[in-house]
């Protein structure tokens, strides 16, 4: 429901503004209400169907609808007034830079005043000006309406069907421009991606250095342990390793001392690469690896697999952001 904030109403100071807007508005319903029963009441059946059902009325209304412009001018000399009275309090205060700005600006007060065919349902502007200033200033909250939030709610809904479909067409076009190698293909491997390489490097080893740390750093006792289980199962697997047991004296000894070092050996090779991996030494690895997916535009020798391979991540790329944008966020919102 509308509600009026008195409060934010006397801290305008322009209470009698607000007065004669509110006045005017209740005017502007009446006057709409009025234009379109007129308009009901000049259909023939209309007229024969109310003189049949309340004969009183129809009585009382056929005159009014004979003079209706006489009327409808009473409410056009009313609004008239009120609007020269907006004008000379906009000259007076220098509301705009020229005195005659006023009536260009509000050309929809002008308009919806002549006494004539359509142009009087162009009163409702009126009425749509006079709310959103008393909204501007905070008097009324029309964002709390059922009906603001009905029309608002389909508003959004069909903003977010028409951004959806538009984005979705541009991406798919710059994914069929990738697959058939065009210039943007080329513009984006070697204008965009290729001189950025170092930045990509860095950013890819900082990431690879955290993702070591925060994982394999704080489990390393739990990692090594569960290396040498799956190493010492393994190897209890293995036929040949199992034939030293039969060995006469040393046999076990020599199987239970491999089984030891390969388990640490392998536990030492993981846990000096994942240290590598958490260090600023992986710099170097990374490079390499970013080098191989962007090659030098001046290397005529490029292999054309790279080009696929950088080709199907662009365009993987761009079908998760389709896929991202084709979510329907307004439906999550029905009731």
């Amino acid at each position: 429901m509308l509600s009026i904030n008195t409060e934010n109403l006397k801290k305008s100071h322009q209470l009698i503004w607000f007065t004669i807007d509110f006045v005017m508005l209740g005017l502007l319903i009446i006057n709409l209400a009025f234009i379109i029963f007129d308009s009901v009441y000049s259909f023939d059946a209309i007229q024969d169907g109310l003189e049949s059902l309340a004969p009183a009325i129809n009585e009382v209304y056929r005159p009014i609808h004979r003079n209706f412009i006489f009327y409808d001018l009473v409410f056009v000399g009313i609004f008239l007034t009120e609007f020269m009275l907006r004008w000379g309090y906009a000259v007076k205060a220098k509301v705009y830079d020229r005195w005659y700005f006023y009536p260009f600006i509000h050309w929809y007060d002008i308009i919806g005043c002549i006494p004539v065919g359509s142009f009087r349902f162009l009163r409702i502007l009126r009425v749509i000006s006079i709310i959103y200033r008393l909204h501007q200033y905070k008097i009324i909250d029309v964002t709390q309406t059922k009906a603001f939030k009905f029309v608002n709610f389909y508003y959004e809904a069909f903003l977010e069907e028409l951004s959806d479909r538009i984005v979705i067409k541009v991406l798919s076009g710059a994914q069929d421009e990738i697959r058939r190698g065009s210039p943007l293909f080329d513009r984006i491997q070697n204008d965009i991606l290729y001189p950025r390489r170092g930045m990509i490097s860095d950013w890819l080893s900082q990431r690879v250095a955290e993702a070591a740390q925060e994982g394999y750093v704080p489990n390393r006792g739990a990692l090594r342990t569960y290396l040498e289980d799956r190493v010492d199962t393994a190897l209890k697997q293995n036929l040949e390793l199992s034939r030293l047991k039969y060995l006469p004296v040393v046999g076990p000894t020599i199987q239970e001392t491999l089984e030891e070092c390969v388990g640490d050996i392998v536990a030492h090779v993981i846990h000096q690469i994942l240290e590598d991996l958490a260090s600023a030494s992986n710099h170097a690895f990374i490079e390499d690896i970013v080098n191989v997916f962007l090659p030098s535009p001046d290397d005529n020798g490029q292999d054309e697999v790279q080009n696929e391979a950088l080709i199907n991540l662009l365009t993987e790329i761009l079908e998760a952001i389709k896929t991202q944008v084709s979510v329907k966020h307004w439906r999550e919102e029905l009731p």
